[in-house]
């Protein structure tokens, strides 16, 4: 959120405190220094921070990116999928509990985005790995299902996305792709307080249609 003339307030979900608030000064500007692309959104950073328990906004002394990505901004599928996770993150994290791992998740889940060959499941395969991490994963198909029908390939598919394997490759139809992401948001609007409608769905659609 911008603040001021030159400064910004990012929310950033950290691995020691969870969810936070940071004050960074003077980066909205037209100067070659301006650190201003290290807090776009899904950005993984190393920082130095100042921190006190109970206090809205922090502050950083030091920030650097620790996996610069290589292939996400220039994969329009990977682009879009990374906008989907984005939207999902920011409904749905909000635990400050077990912030290490949920850190280390979504961060390494990230690094294998940026280099996987074929992302076109992933984004499936990460909605149960987040829900795991949240405390409602689930541990069988029927859960997920919630007492509605899929086809058999679409509810093979979701038994084996439950092993989290990125790398496992389900040849699925655009239909086929688009009936298991409408079950598993609707196990996300069932289990995620105030989670709502997804505004990013349609351009994934459209991408990997």
């Amino acid at each position: 959120m911008k603040f001021g003339e030159t400064s910004i307030i990012a929310n950033i979900f950290t691995e020691q405190f969870g969810l936070q608030s940071y004050m960074i000064k003077g980066v909205r500007t037209s100067s070659r220094k301006s650190k201003i692309a290290l807090f776009q959104p899904l950005t993984l950073l190393d920082m130095v921070v100042y921190h006190k328990e109970n206090a809205g906004i922090m502050y950083i002394k030091e920030v650097r990116c620790f996996h610069p990505y290589q292939f996400i901004n220039a994969d329009v599928r990977k682009a879009a999928i990374a906008m989907f996770i984005n939207e999902v993150l920011n409904k749905s994290v909000k635990e400050q509990s077990h912030a290490q791992d949920i850190f280390n998740f979504i961060a390494e889940s990230l690094i294998y985005l940026d280099t996987l060959e074929r992302p076109e499941n992933f984004h499936l395969i990460f909605l149960i790995g987040l829900s795991k991490h949240l405390g409602f994963g689930p541990h069988l198909v029927s859960e997920v299902l919630g007492g509605r029908m899929v086809g058999d390939d679409e509810e093979l598919a979701l038994n084996k996305f439950l092993t989290l394997d990125y790398h496992i490759e389900i040849p699925l139809t655009y239909e086929q792709r688009k009936n298991i992401l409408a079950v598993l948001l609707r196990f996300y609007q069932a289990h995620s307080d105030g989670f709502g409608e997804m505004k990013s769905v349609t351009v994934l659609k459209e991408v990997l249609s």
